[in-house]
């Protein structure tokens, strides 16, 4: 039977994780010359071991699961914290095969990582055109040399490797052999960068890139759902907060009913999100056939959450709510852009209804 609640352990390391981030995360960097912290990954990556929570340790991880990485997911997502976790420490680790010595120093923090597609890919089982799992691949390789461009690769910039697919199969480039561009992102705590292959020398990982990307994916849009849970949590729980201290007409405005209903409807709402989200954090974590049905589940169901916690903590929050100066702008976009990344709910609806064999 799935158990959806926390561990003790998990709490710990939810308690660790918060602690770090109340203390070190600064939204005010994100708009200068270097959005990404890389002394706080460094810290999260290597002093807390979060990199390797789900590598096995005879590889060099921590020996958890992925269910104590949907909790470090949840925190960032609560903090909307600047680090490269999701590119590095999920997509990338989750591409890897278990005996590649990459993954190690990714799981120590040493290294970070970043997979070449697209953010907002989705595992299709179907295609016209298409390669392994209905992926297309836009680079070529010829004798270990790489050819191509791939668009929107988050956490790119700073990645030290990069993943990348191919017809011939998966291989690791070093970052310093590719033309990294910048792209203006919606969401500056999460970078995104175009990549430009050109003879760009790279180790072949594994002769079938179709499955480990496919993986990764999943298990990308898995744990997706727990940061957006994350966001949701803080809205709801900072919003709450301000409606019982902010006083209009001599009442605090969290004494009118129209007030509590939307509060209370946002409460159940996020309650039914996190129920989604840690089932689908335990069906990867206990490699569960249902993985692809849960995962598609928990996009379709938390995007939309995510997004209405963060317009609803605007909203209520009144004129402060919509100055640059509160934070609540920065998990509306974080809220807006995870809900297209690795596929919109939209298009995980009809993933879903695909995968239970509903009728067309």
């Amino acid at each position: 039977m799935t158990d959806l609640l926390y561990c003790e352990v998990e709490e710990e390391l939810r308690a660790s994780v918060r602690a770090l981030l109340r203390d070190r995360v600064d939204l005010s960097r994100v708009e200068g010359p270097e959005p990404v912290d890389l002394k706080l990954w460094r810290t999260l990556a290597a002093d807390l071991g979060c990199a390797g929570l789900p590598v096995a340790e005879e590889a060099g991880g921590a020996g958890a699961t992925w269910r104590e990485t949907a909790v470090v997911m949840e925190e960032l997502g609560r903090a909307v914290a600047p680090v490269p976790f999701l590119g590095s420490a999920v997509l990338a680790t989750a591409a890897l095969p278990a005996g590649d010595p990459l993954l190690a120093q990714l799981a120590s923090g040493a290294r970070s990582a970043a997979l070449a597609v697209p953010l907002s890919t989705v595992p299709m089982p179907t295609g016209p055109m298409s390669t392994g799992n209905g992926l297309r691949w836009t680079v070529s390789a010829r004798d270990g040399r790489l050819d191509g461009e791939v668009t929107t690769v988050a956490d790119a910039l700073t990645a030290d490797v990069l993943l990348v697919p191919t017809v011939e199969g998966l291989f690791a480039v070093e970052g310093t052999a590719v033309v990294r561009t910048a792209v203006v992102s919606f969401d500056l705590t999460r970078p995104i960068a175009d990549l430009a292959f050109r003879e760009a020398p790279g180790r072949l990982v594994a002769g079938d890139a179709g499955p480990l990307v496919a993986r990764a994916l999943v298990t990308g849009a898995a744990l997706l759902a727990s940061e957006q849970l994350g966001i949701a949590e803080w809205c709801l729980e900072t919003t709450v907060e301000y409606v019982k201290t902010r006083r209009q007409f001599a009442r605090q405005i969290g004494s009118y009913q129209a007030i509590k209903h939307r509060l209370a409807d946002l409460w159940v709402s996020v309650t039914q999100a996190r129920a989604v989200a840690r089932y689908a954090a335990d069906c990867l974590a206990t490699d569960d056939p249902d993985l692809p049905v849960a995962a598609s589940l928990a996009q379709a169901f938390c995007s939309p959450v995510a997004i209405r916690a963060a317009e609803e903590c605007v909203q209520l929050h009144g004129g402060i709510g919509f100055t640059w100066e509160h934070p609540a702008h920065w998990y509306l976009k974080r809220a807006r852009a995870n809900a297209a990344a690795l596929g919109s709910p939209t298009r995980h609806r009809a993933l879903l209804a695909e995968l239970v064999d509903l009728p067309a």
